[in-house]
C-alpha cells in the first residue's frame, strides 16, 4: 500500500531542509531502473516482492520491451527516516521528500540526462561491479559535476561477483578498490573549486554496495553499527577499520596493518564472508542451517518464505537482512545536499543576470516568498493526446495555480519582447512516474509539472513573475544531433498530420531537431541510429495517430570551415559591390585560433561576457590580436562557433549597417558555400567599407546580399574545408576478438588509439575513433566479425577536418562527398567559383 498522501507530501515541500532532489545516472545496463524499484517499493508504490522486476520508472511499453530506459522519469517519494539513525544537522523532523529522476544510460539519450541533472542537486552514480567505470559513466559524471551536482556512488550487481564470477573475497575487494579509484579520478578531474572535494569513499558512507535485481544493498556504516554494538566499540572507529589495509588477527584478537597467514582483511572478514555464507547456504538449499545463522542476525523467516528455494530464497533473505532502500536512503539523506544548501553554490551556474539582484538572492536563499524563478527542463507528453506537461524545478518563490507568469524562451533578451510570452498557470502537479497528482502550489526547492504552458514553450524555458528577472542559463548537451533523415507521408493527404506531428516530436525530446529544407524536405536530426529509431516510432504512433511515413536513409550533418591562406603574401581579401554599385565591402576569412572554437561551443566565451574580460582572455589564452578581440561584432546564433570582427579604420556610417552585416553573417554561416551546411571555427574580418552618403542607398536590401556574397567569396579564397563528426567508440571484448576489431575499423576509416586489459579478467577495453558517416551498420558488422563477442558504445566526440580541398576534383573523396550532398539538397551540381562572388580588386 502507498504509505503517504499528497497532503503529507505538500506539507514537507515547505521544509526545504527535508527535501532531496536527485538523479540516478550511469552507463547503459548498469542497473539504474532496477535499483530505483527498491526505493519505489519502500514508499509502498509497488510490492517489495516485485522490486527489481517491475521497473516502474520505465513508463513506456518500448522501454519495457527493450529493457532500456529511453526517457528520464520523475517520481516523488515520501519517507520516514529510521529513528535509530542520527539526522543531518539542519533537518526539520524525520519525514523526508525525495524527488527522484531515473535517467537513461544509452549515449543516444544523453540529452535526457542533462535535462534531469539541471533540476536536481545530487546524483546516485551506479557502476556495474563487473564492467566497472565505462565511457558513458565518465560522460554523465562530467555533466553532473559541470552542473555542480554532488555525487554518491553505488557499486551494483554484486550478485554477479558472488554467483557468476565466484570471486574470492580479496579479489572482490581489489576489484571494488579499482572501480572507486577510477571513479574518483574522473571526479577529481572535473570538480569545481566552489563545491570542494566531491570524491567518494566507502569509509565515509558515500559508497554503497548493491544488487538491484535482488533488492539488497549495504553501506559500511550499517556493518559498522552492527559490529560496534556487538564488540562494544565506537561506530566511527569500527567504520574506519572496515575499509583499506586493516586486518584482524583472530587468534590474538587484535588489529594489525599488514597481511600475513591467518590474518584476513577486515572488509573480507566482516562484510563479504557473512554475505557469501548466506548465499552459499541459500543456493545449496540448506534451509535449517540458514535459519540458524539468520537467528544470530535477528532475521526471521515466515513459513512461506522457508518454502522458497535457491535464488528466490537468497533474494528474500538478503532483502530482509540488508534492505536496499534503507542503505540507499540513509546515504542519500545524509550525504546529498538539500535545495537550501545546494542553491547557495549553484546560483552562479544557473542565473544569467547580476548575482546580487533580487532574483539571484532569492535563488541563493531558496526563498519561497521571493520572486518566482522556475526552469522548465523538458516537456512530457500528457495522457490526453497532443498536450504536454512542462516539467521543471522551482528555484525561488512559489508557483500557484492560476498565477500569471512571464515565459522566457531560449532566445529571450532581457529588456526586449523577443521570445517572451505571458500566460496563466492552469494547474501545478507532482510527477509520480506514470501518474500525476494535482497540488494548489509548489514552493521553491521542488520539482513540478505545469499544465497550460505547452502552446508557448518549445523545449525549455525560464519562468518568472518579476519583470526585472533575467532568464536561467540554457542547458549544454554532451551530444550533437548529427544524424539526419528526411520523412514524408506515404499518403500525400497526411501532410498536415506530419507537420503537426513534427511540432509535437520536437517538443517531446530535448535534443531532436525538426526542420524543413528549402527543397520542401522535412528533416529529423538525432544523436544516433537508436535515437532516430525511437523518434520516428513516436512520430508515427503517438503524434500522427498511426499514419504511415516514408523515411530516407540516414545522412550525417557536416560543417564547413577554412584552412587559411598557405602563402601569407597572397591576399585573401574579397570585395563585393552592392547591386546599385554605390557600396563596397572588403573582408577576408581565416580559421579561429586553436582551442577557441571548443571554448565558444562549451560556453566559456559568449556574446554576453563582459567585453573587457573577454578581450583579455582572447589575447592572453588564444593569442588573438587585441584590436580584433575588442571589436567582435557577432557570434553565430546556431552555436557553431564563428565570429565576425570589424578590423576597419575610420569608416563613415559603419554603425548604421551593423545590423544588416550581422544578419548577412548569420545567414551565410547557417548555409555555407560548399553544400549549405553550417560553418564552424572561422572568423570573417571586415577590413574596409565604402558607403553611399545617402542612407536610402545603403539599406538592408543593398547591404545584406552583398555582405553574404562577399563572405562566400572569402570562404572559397581561404582554402575551404569540410569537417565531419567523429564518434569515440568504446568496445568491450575478449582477447581473441581484438584482431577482428582492427579489421572492421580499417574498413570503416576508423582507427584504434587505446587497448587495455581489464585487470583480473580476460576482457579488453578498446577505444577508437570512427567517422559518424561510417557508423551505420557498424554494430552489426562488428558483431558478425567477432561472433557477437564485442559490444560497442558510440558517443559523439569531435569534428575532424577531412583531408583535401572540396572544390578540387583531384581531391576525389571529399570532392565526391560535397557533390553528393549538393545533389541530395537539389543545389547546382558544381560549387560556384570565386568569380561568382566577388569583384576584382
Amino acid at each position: 500500500m502507498v504509505n503517504f498522501t499528497v497532503d503529507q507530501m505538500r506539507e514537507i515541500m515547505d521544509k526545504k531542509n527535508n527535501i532531496r532532489n536527485m538523479s540516478v545516472i550511469a552507463h547503459v545496463d548498469h542497473g539504474k531502473s532496477t535499483l530505483t524499484d527498491s526505493l519505489v517499493a519502500a514508499a509502498g508504490i509497488i510490492a517489495m516482492a516485485n522490486a527489481g522486476d517491475a521497473r516502474l520508472t520505465d513508463t513506456r511499453q518500448d522501454e519495457q520491451d527493450r529493457c532500456i530506459t529511453i526517457k528520464s522519469t520523475g517520481i516523488s517519494l515520501y519517507f520516514e527516516f529510521d529513528p535509530e539513525l542520527s539526522l543531518p544537522k539542519d533537518a526539520d523532523g524525520r519525514e523526508f521528500l525525495i524527488n527522484l529522476i531515473d535517467s537513461p544510460g544509452h549515449v543516444d539519450f544523453s540529452s535526457e540526462v542533462t535535462a534531469a541533472l539541471r533540476v536536481t542537486d545530487g546524483a546516485l552514480v551506479v557502476v556495474d561491479s563487473v564492467e566497472g567505470v565505462c565511457v558513458q559513466t565518465e560522460t554523465v559524471l562530467r555533466q553532473a559535476l559541470t552542473e555542480r551536482i554532488i555525487p554518491v556512488m553505488t557499486i551494483n550487481k554484486l550478485d554477479r561477483s558472488f554467483l557468476e564470477l565466484q570471486l574470492e573475497p580479496e579479489e572482490m575487494y581489489q576489484n571494488f578498490q579499482r572501480i572507486i579509484e577510477n571513479a574518483n579520478v574522473i571526479m577529481a578531474t572535473y570538480q569545481d573549486e566552489k563545491v570542494g572535494d566531491v570524491q567518494v569513499y566507502p569509509e565515509k558512507g558515500t559508497i554503497a554496495f548493491s544488487a538491484g535485481l535482488h533488492g539488497w544493498a549495504f553501506t559500511l556504516t550499517r556493518f559498522a553499527r552492527m559490529y560496534a554494538k556487538k564488540f562494544k566499540v565506537d561506530v566511527e572507529k569500527m567504520l574506519s577499520r572496515l575499509w583499506g589495509d586493516n586486518f584482524f588477527d583472530r587468534a590474538n584478537k587484535k588489529w594489525v596493518k599488514k597481511e600475513k597467514d591467518g590474518v584476513s582483511r577486515a572488509f573480507c572478514e566482516f562484510v563479504i564472508k557473512p554475505i557469501k555464507k548466506i548465499i552459499e547456504l541459500a543456493m545449496s538449499d540448506k534451509v535449517d542451517s540458514l535459519v540458524a545463522l539468520l537467528a544470530t542476525l535477528d532475521v526471521t523467516l515466515t513459513t512461506d518464505e522457508k518454502e522458497l528455494r535457491q535464488k528466490k530464497l537468497m533474494k528474500r533473505v538478503l532483502q530482509k537482512w540488508l534492505p536496499a532502500d534503507q542503505a540507499l536512503l540513509e546515504m542519500m539523506i545524509t550525504h546529498l545536499p538539500s535545495p537550501a544548501t545546494a542553491q547557495k553554490y549553484r546560483v552562479d551556474t544557473l542565473y544569467e543576470g547580476p548575482l546580487d539582484d533580487v532574483c539571484a538572492t532569492s535563488i541563493r536563499n531558496c526563498d519561497p516568498n521571493g520572486p518566482l524563478m522556475l526552469y522548465i527542463s523538458k516537456m512530457v507528453p500528457a495522457a490526453d493526446r497532443g498536450r504536454f506537461i512542462a516539467f521543471g524545478r522551482v528555484f525561488s518563490g512559489t508557483v500557484r495555480t492560476g498565477v500569471k507568469v512571464r515565459i522566457m524562451g531560449p532566445n529571450y533578451e532581457p529588456g526586449s519582447k523577443k521570445d517572451l510570452n505571458i500566460k496563466a498557470v492552469q494547474r501545478a502537479m507532482l510527477m509520480m512516474g506514470r501518474r500525476t497528482e494535482a497540488v494548489d502550489s509548489v514552493p521553491c526547492g521542488n520539482t513540478v509539472g505545469i499544465v497550460g504552458l505547452d502552446a508557448v514553450i518549445l523545449k525549455t524555458a525560464s519562468i518568472s513573475d518579476s519583470e526585472d528577472a533575467f532568464p536561467l542559463k540554457d542547458m549544454k548537451y554532451s551530444v550533437s544531433a548529427v544524424v539526419r533523415v528526411a520523412v514524408e507521408p506515404k499518403n500525400p493527404g497526411d501532410l498536415p498530420k506530419l507537420v503537426e506531428g513534427l511540432k509535437r516530436l520536437s517538443k517531446s525530446d530535448p535534443l531532436v531537431q525538426c526542420s524543413t529544407e528549402e527543397s520542401g524536405e522535412h528533416i529529423i536530426a538525432g544523436a544516433g541510429e537508436l535515437h532516430l529509431e525511437i523518434c520516428l516510432k513516436d512520430l508515427q504512433e503517438d503524434f500522427m495517430n498511426g499514419a504511415e511515413i516514408r523515411v530516407s536513409n540516414p545522412v550525417v550533418s557536416f560543417r564547413e570551415s577554412v584552412g587559411g591562406v598557405d602563402n601569407p603574401e597572397d591576399t585573401a581579401i574579397c570585395l563585393s559591390k552592392s547591386a546599385n554599385k554605390h557600396n563596397r565591402i572588403y573582408l577576408y576569412a581565416e580559421p579561429l585560433p586553436s582551442g577557441l572554437t571548443e571554448a565558444i561551443e562549451d560556453g566559456k566565451i559568449t556574446a554576453r561576457d563582459d567585453p573587457k574580460i573577454r578581450t583579455r582572455t582572447l589575447r592572453d589564452e588564444y593569442g588573438m590580436d587585441e584590436d580584433a578581440a575588442k571589436k567582435i561584432w557577432a557570434f553565430t546564433d546556431s552555436g557553431s562557433a564563428c565570429l565576425m570582427m570589424d578590423r576597419s579604420k575610420a569608416v563613415q556610417y559603419l554603425n548604421e549597417i551593423k545590423d544588416s552585416m550581422v544578419s548577412a553573417f548569420q545567414w551565410a554561416t547557417r548555409e555555407g558555400v560548399l553544400c549549405d551546411e553550417n560553418m564552424r571555427g572561422l572568423s570573417f574580418n571586415i577590413t574596409d567599407v565604402t558607403l553611399h552618403a545617402d542612407a536610402i542607398h545603403r539599406g538592408a536590401g543593398q547591404i545584406m546580399p552583398t555582405a553574404r556574397r562577399c563572405m562566400y567569396g572569402a570562404q572559397i579564397k581561404a582554402s575551404p574545408r569540410l569537417l565531419e563528426p567523429v564518434y569515440l567508440v568504446e568496445i568491450q571484448c575478449p582477447e581473441t576478438s581484438v584482431g577482428s576489431i582492427y579489421g572492421v575499423m580499417s574498413r570503416k576509416r576508423g582507427h584504434v588509439f587505446e587497448e587495455t586489459q581489464r585487470p583480473g579478467t580476460p576482457m579488453y577495453n578498446v577505444k577508437a575513433y570512427l567517422p559518424v558517416q561510417e557508423s551505420f551498420g557498424f554494430t552489426a558488422d562488428l558483431r558478425s566479425a567477432t561472433s557477437g563477442q564485442a559490444f560497442p558504445q558510440c558517443v559523439f566526440d569531435h569534428w575532424e577536418t577531412m583531408p583535401g580541398n572540396p572544390i578540387l576534383p583531384e581531391d576525389k573523396m571529399v570532392y565526391d562527398l560535397v557533390m553528393s550532398i549538393r545533389t541530395r539538397k537539389g543545389l547546382k551540381p558544381n560549387v560556384p567559383s570565386v568569380d561568382n562572388f566577388y569583384d576584382k580588386l
